[in-house]
């Protein structure tokens, strides 16, 4: 999930088509992950929704972990999972998930917009125990049973900021690096154990959290939503659209499948491009 930063001074962007939203994932005809365990975090909406979704359609069963209780707990009875009504930036509450998780994808995340000395250290603080201490502590959790296995599945979700830094973003920006930093160590101490480590780094997604923010934007600059999103948001990105949470959950489902095993520390960008530049 992104925050829009303010336009730069380049040329005009491309016309902008009509968001075209990606097909609904079919239903593996193998269900590859049935009698494995998935834990996901941030999984009540947006991209863990779609993430929660579609491991659970490849036979996954799913810890579904939010603090939105309502909404977990939906998402879980519908897609035959378990509701984890848990605040990740209190650790005690995060020691207390289960422990028995095939897959994990650390997924949830929080933004904060203000130049670093305007940044209110509390705000800093909070992002990085969300985004980088809970999947630290799920992961010290949760690896010893992928060994003992001889098999698992961890999937960061990162961001072009993992790869790329914003102004504006100062926690954001820290957490995904370190994210990333610690994707990579497990990555390295899990191989001899079957287990891969990888981060998928999507730019704009279209979740609620950026549909509200490109009204907020158009009000702010005073020009329309597809402005918005063509001249702020997809100003660096080559593919003039947001991405869909399916397709991130696409890539997710992917990282878990038969066939990636040797495919591990690596960052899959998601960015339509902008990485490029």
């Amino acid at each position: 999930m992104q925050t829009p930063q303010s336009p730069e001074p380049g040329p005009a962007p491309l016309a902008v088509p009509p968001p075209r939203a990606a097909a609904a994932p079919a239903a593996p005809a193998d269900p590859f992950l049935a009698g494995r365990t998935a834990l996901v975090t941030g999984a009540a909406g947006g991209i863990g929704q779609a993430c929660a979704e579609a491991l659970a359609a490849a036979g996954a069963h799913v810890y579904v972990v939010d603090k939105a209780a309502d909404a977990a707990k939906s998402l879980a009875e519908r897609i035959g999972g378990t509701a984890w009504v848990v605040d990740l930036s209190v650790p005690e509450a995060v020691d207390t998930l289960p422990d028995d998780a095939d897959l994990v994808v650390n997924n949830a995340g929080l933004q904060h917009v203000a130049p670093v000395h305007e940044f209110p250290p509390d705000r800093f603080a909070l992002i990085q125990r969300v985004m980088v201490e809970a999947p630290f502590r799920i992961l010290r959790r949760t690896l010893p049973g992928m060994y003992e296995r001889g098999w698992g599945r961890v999937v960061n979700i990162s961001s072009v900021h993992g790869l790329r830094a914003s102004p504006y973003k100062s926690a954001y920006v820290t957490a995904k690096h370190a994210l990333e930093g610690l994707s990579k160590v497990v990555a390295l101490e899990a191989a001899p154990h079957g287990v891969t480590s990888n981060c998928v780094n999507p730019g704009y997604v279209r979740t609620p959290l950026v549909e509200n923010q490109i009204a907020d934007q158009a009000r702010t600059h005073g020009i329309s939503e597809e402005e918005v999103v063509s001249k702020v948001m997809l100003e660096r990105s080559a593919i003039k659209r947001l991405i869909e949470p399916r397709e991130v959950a696409e890539a997710v489902l992917w990282l878990c499948g038969p066939h990636t095993g040797h495919i591990t520390g690596t960052s899959i960008a998601m960015d339509g491009g902008w990485t490029s530049h």
